[in-house]
C-alpha cells in the first residue's frame, strides 16, 4: 500500500512540470490551453483512507482556476470532527477535456472525543532478534475532549463528467497535525464525487 501511495504522490509531483511544458508548447503554435472547470460549485463526498466526509468546492469569479474547497470529515477510529479549508489552482489537462490537474495547500481544526492508550505498567521481554514483545499491558480509554489543528497539503486530479453534473476525482492530501501537545505528520488520499452546478 505504501508502494502505490509512493508511486502516486511520485506521478503528481511531476505532472505539472509535463503540464507546463505541453502548455507552453501549445501556446506557442498558436493553440490555447484552458483550465476551464465546466462547474461553478460542487458538493459530495469524500472517501479517504484516513478520513471520510463532505466536500464543497466553489471557483472564484475573475480568478482563472482558483478554488476554495471546504471539507468536513471525522476519522474511522475517532468520535469528532475536522473542517478544513483548502485554496486550490486548478490547471486544464491538453487534449483531455473535463480533465485538471490541480494542487494546493490549507489549514485544519477539529476536535475529537476520546483516545485509546496503553497505562505505564507495561513489560517487555527481548525476543528473538532485537524484538521487543508485549507481555503485560493495561489498555485504557480516555474520555477527554481534545483539540487538533494543522496545516493541509493537496495534490489531485478531477474529471467533469461530459453531459452529466457530476465530477470525480482522487486527491493525495498529507497533512502535519498538533493534537493534544503531540504533533504528527500524516498521509491520506482520497476518491470524491460531487455534484455540481
Amino acid at each position: 500500500m505504501k508502494n502505490i501511495q509512493f508511486r502516486f504522490l511520485f506521478l503528481l509531483l511531476l505532472l505539472p512540470g509535463f503540464l507546463a511544458q505541453a502548455q507552453s508548447k501549445k501556446k506557442s503554435s498558436g493553440g490555447g490551453g484552458s483550465s476551464n472547470s465546466g462547474y461553478n460549485t460542487g458538493i459530495g463526498l469524500r472517501g479517504g483512507g484516513y478520513s471520510s466526509g463532505l466536500t464543497i468546492k466553489h471557483f472564484l469569479s475573475g480568478k482563472n482556476g482558483v478554488a476554495i474547497e471546504g471539507l468536513l470529515t471525522t476519522e474511522y477510529k475517532a468520535r469528532g470532527a475536522r473542517l478544513t479549508v483548502l485554496g486550490e489552482k486548478h490547471i486544464g489537462v491538453p487534449d483531455a477535456k473535463g480533465l485538471q490537474f490541480y494542487y494546493g495547500a490549507g489549514f485544519h481544526a477539529g476536535a475529537y472525543q476520546g483516545r485509546y492508550y496503553f497505562a505505564d505498567d507495561r513489560y517487555y521481554y527481548k525476543g528473538h532478534g532485537n524484538n521487543y514483545y508485549l507481555v503485560h499491558g493495561d489498555y485504557r480509554y480516555d474520555e477527554a475532549t481534545y483539540v487538533a489543528f494543522g496545516a493541509d497539503l493537496i495534490l489531485g486530479l478531477e474529471y467533469k463528467l461530459q453531459d452529466l453534473p457530476f465530477v470525480v476525482g482522487v486527491d493525495y492530501k498529507p497533512f502535519f497535525d498538533v493534537f493534544n501537545g503531540y504533533t504528527g505528520f500524516y498521509n491520506d488520499a482520497a476518491i470524491s464525487l460531487r455534484y455540481t452546478f
